[in-house]
């Protein structure tokens, strides 16, 4: 009999805060009939991180504290003191996936500097080619995170995908597109089945529920199948973590009881 290999531990990893209104953070009505009333509907940031036995993959890099104060976010942790508290040294990790490259999601280039960059094809053609010449576009890029990623390229430490692919046991990468062109998600077997880690395919629950996008969007029609990708490929909608929502550290338990508001175990 072929033993499988051990299920991967999930983490996500809280370091900054944004108070918004729920309609900065839908395209379009519901068209479900819901509640059209807007009230605060707050952000948080995570990065994530995914461990079995010595195996890690770290998710996302975050930003760092001088990008809170130019972008108007509330920085909490930098995301390298987060994932110390769960065991793991930034400085030794091998592998990181940028599931996109939003300043949200690929800065604090000092953090891994041993580590292999995971990204798809297209989110660098998108974020070096024709598109970023229209302003609009540029918005939730920035430059010194592109030029990090050209100079990592340089340096043999980018690893590009063309859609899925599995990069160890129980591990495997999901190209979704719609908010950015190239944007990617993560599928990890758990113990609790498989749990898809979204990231900004949905930024909260309501945008999959609801069927509404986020207004920072390349392809909406990209951005609406992501979501049924996303519910495909997990056990259920509750396997599936969305990359923004402040829920996620309700609906799951902290590692420890010190790490409550910071930190969930989400497998």
């Amino acid at each position: 009999m072929t033993m499988l290999p051990s299920p991967w531990e999930v983490y996500a990893i809280r370091y900054a805060h944004h108070e918004r209104m729920a309609r900065e953070n839908f395209l379009g009505p519901d068209l479900h009939g819901g509640d059209a009333h807007d009230g605060p509907m707050p952000m948080d940031y995570f990065v994530w991180a995914v461990k079995s036995g010595d195996r890690v993959f770290v998710i996302d890099t975050g930003f760092d504290e001088h990008m809170a104060q130019r972008r108007g976010r509330t920085f909490l942790h930098c995301p390298g003191e987060g994932l110390k508290s769960i065991g793991i040294d930034a400085a030794k990790v091998e592998d990181v996936i940028i599931t996109h490259m939003h300043y949200d999601h690929c800065g604090n280039h000092s953090l891994f500097p041993a580590a292999r960059f995971h990204l798809q094809d297209r989110e660098m053609m998108f974020s070096t080619g024709r598109f970023m010449c229209h302003p609009h576009m540029r918005i939730p890029f920035e430059v010194d995170d592109v030029v990090a990623m050209v100079r990592r390229l340089y340096a043999g430490r980018v690893v590009f995908h063309d859609g899925g692919e599995e990069l160890a046991p129980g591990l495997s990468l999901h190209y979704a597109g719609g908010h950015s062109m190239g944007l990617q998600m993560v599928r990890v077997r758990t113990r609790r089945g498989m749990v898809v880690l979204a990231s900004d395919v949905a930024h909260y629950y309501a945008n999959m529920e609801q069927g509404r996008p986020y207004p920072i969007t390349y392809n909406v029609a990209e951005a609406l199948e992501g979501f049924r990708l996303a519910y495909a490929l997990a056990d259920s909608p509750d396997h599936v973590i969305p990359g923004h929502d402040p829920l996620v550290l309700e609906r799951y338990p902290a590692p420890s009881p010190e790490l409550q508001g910071w930190i969930s175990r989400l497998d």
